[in-house]
């Protein structure tokens, strides 16, 4: 028996060495090998102590009526009831899991179809914001991925949505606040995963809803994403820098920031900062910003845009000598001014009384095909009338109604309080006789 029971123990330790992890299979093969030979017992002494069959092979202790004369199938451990605890916990988990049924996805809602009609109705109108929210109560809790630019369409509509008390009164907050509920929601980031273009039009919503602070801030996340930044991402940081009031870091990130980002800046990129410029009465940095444009070339030689917002900016800062230089220059260049580029000189000379320059600015317009608008004679009848020369005025509203125009509200407004200034009232209330 005795020689049985330590055959018995040797194949329990080769068991045990064999079902550990190859770390502790090595540790207890070496730890054996180290060990002494076990003394030998003589068969009086042949059952083994209490705590020799402990540390065997995981063995139950024996009944106190076990004797050496016990059978060998006494000695072999049996099952025991108790269940193992990694069962336990599977089975806990599998219990927990099916304890709150997870909503299955309705097949006959399409999130592609759904942000569609959607974007539809903010373009026409009709969208509210209580509508917005259902649905993307609707998208989380059918836990069903929307297709990005279908997500992208409806952000970049309520971004241009414009105000209505009737539905929509600030959609670029309103699209803010719908990506914030997308963050904070557990279904978010696998319904709703937001992409480059994301982040560029909600960094964009956030300098029209007056917090380029929260432009900057997703800028920050964008770049924990890990994804690659393009001209596009760029730009629109720079209008946040500037939106911020931080237009010495929007030209570091210009001339040096941006080719670290792996972009190429660009006539736009600049135009972004030019603007910031002229807008906190900087015009001269953003001549000297213009020059360099035109140094560089390529893409970023200056445009009308360029350097109609430079022009404007002087004239906003009473340096009509320094815009008309630059006018000129513009001209020389080979670049075209617009329409825009027109009425904004003609306003700021009909501001500044110089009616003799405005006619003569009115008339290279019209020589270089630019077609003058409601806006161009406004201004032109407003100089006029302000500057006392009620003839002048009432022959450039002939000239208006010739080229097809109607005069609106700011015409005859203009008109009518300088023929009261002069006491001729009967002749202005004659606009009001059909």
């Amino acid at each position: 028996d005795h020689k049985g029971f330590s055959q018995y123990r040797a194949q329990r330790k080769e068991h045990c060495v064999s079902t550990q992890s190859p770390e502790l299979a090595d540790v207890a093969s070496a730890s054996a090998a180290a060990a002494p030979p076990p003394p030998r017992q003589s068969p009086a002494s042949a059952a083994p102590p209490r705590r020799l069959l402990l540390q065997l092979a995981n063995l139950r202790p024996l009944p106190p009526h076990y004797s050496s004369t016990s059978p060998m199938s006494r000695l072999r451990p049996r099952r025991s009831s108790t269940t193992p605890m990694f069962h336990l916990l599977r089975r806990s988990s599998s219990s927990t899991s099916t304890s709150t049924p997870t909503l299955r996805p309705s097949r006959s809602w399409s999130p592609h179809a759904a942000f569609a009609a959607a974007t539809e109705r903010v373009r026409a109108g009709t969208l509210s914001p209580e509508d917005a929210h259902h649905l993307f109560d609707e998208l989380l809790r059918q836990a069903t991925p929307v297709p990005s630019r279908s997500l992208d369409g409806f952000i970049a509509a309520l971004a241009r949505a414009p105000a209505s008390a009737a539905c929509i009164r600030d959609g670029p907050a309103l699209a803010l606040g719908l990506f914030n509920r997308v963050c904070r929601d557990e279904a978010g980031a696998r319904v709703a995963p937001p992409t480059i273009f994301t982040y560029g039009i909600l960094m964009n919503c956030c300098c029209c809803a007056h917090r380029p602070d929260l432009g900057l801030a997703l800028f920050g996340r964008f770049l924990r994403t890990g994804m690659k930044a393009n001209e596009i991402i760029a730009t629109t940081f720079l209008k946040c820098l500037c939106s911020a009031k931080r237009t010495d870091e929007a030209v570091n990130l210009l001339l040096h920031r941006i080719p670290e980002l792996g972009c190429v800046r660009n006539a736009f990129s600049y135009s972004i900062v030019l603007k910031s410029f002229c807008e906190n009465s900087m015009s001269q940095r953003g001549l000297d910003l213009l020059q360099m444009m035109a140094k560089e070339g390529g893409a970023c030689s200056p445009n009308v845009v360029a350097y109609s917002t430079v022009i404007h900016g002087f004239f906003k800062e009473g340096e009509t000598g320094k815009a008309c230089n630059l006018f000129h220059e513009m001209m020389q260049q080979g670049v075209v001014p617009t329409v825009a580029t027109y009425n904004s000189i003609i306003d700021a000379l009909c501001k500044a009384r110089a009616m003799d320059k405005a006619e003569i600015v009115l008339r290279q317009m019209v020589d270089n095909g630019a077609q003058p608008d409601n806006w161009t004679y406004n201004c032109m009848i407003h100089g006029y009338s302000t500057s006392g020369q009620l003839r002048e005025a009432t022959k450039m509203l002939r000239k208006m109604t010739t080229r097809g125009l109607i005069p609106d509200i700011v015409t005859c407004s203009s008109l009518m309080a300088s023929l009261c200034k002069h006491g001729r009232s009967k002749e202005a209330s004659d606009f009001f006789v059909p």
